[in-house]
């Protein structure tokens, strides 16, 4: 079993939005990691960064994302810093990946700079979300195998660019 899509971006890219219209539009399940992680800790991400720290959650994410594409065959959504972990880049060379990018305005326009967003709490969020753009937009491109410009796009319009891309016609898949 595995995955037909694994979707990875920054925060404000679309992944929680874009991940469940594709699924649906490929009659596919969605699974979303962070989820995953909610549902087996119970506590929020924003309750295990700031009890347990940031190398904690990244450990609960790497193990969450290697269960979810071992287990899972429909469209998965992983949180915006999962691909950092080496052991994660491994396991995506073997999927699909779909890179939701967003720039610096819109994705600060749809983040809203949520508190809610542990990374981007701070003094200045918005140099947070332009420095967390420059360090981790390379490392999505590493991962992906398609990559979608989100910015000024409904999510209707993106999900229809990726069924295009992503649908296998019947012969192949016998």
């Amino acid at each position: 079993m595995s995955p037909r899509a694994v979707i990875v971006g920054p925060p404000g890219s679309g992944k929680s939005t874009v991940g469940p219209l594709l699924a649906e539009a490929l009659g596919l399940v969605f699974r979303d990691s962070d989820a995953d992680i909610v549902a087996r800790t119970g506590r929020s991400i924003s309750d295990i960064f700031a009890d347990d720290g940031e190398p904690a959650f990244r450990a609960l994410e790497e193990e969450a994302v290697a269960t979810a594409l071992a287990e899972h065959d429909g469209v998965l959504s992983l949180g915006g810093g999962a691909p950092l972990t080496p052991g994660t880049r491994a396991r995506l060379a073997a999927h699909t990946v779909v890179f939701l990018n967003v720039g610096l305005a819109a994705g600060v326009q749809r983040t809203g700079l949520s508190s809610a967003r542990p990374l981007l709490a701070g003094v200045n969020p918005r140099a947070t979300f332009k420095k967390l753009l420059d360090e981790r937009v390379p490392v999505y491109r590493e991962v992906a195998t398609v990559e979608v410009v989100t910015d000024d796009r409904a999510p209707a319009e993106i999900v229809a660019d990726l069924v295009k891309g992503l649908v296998v016609p019947a012969e192949a898949k016998e």
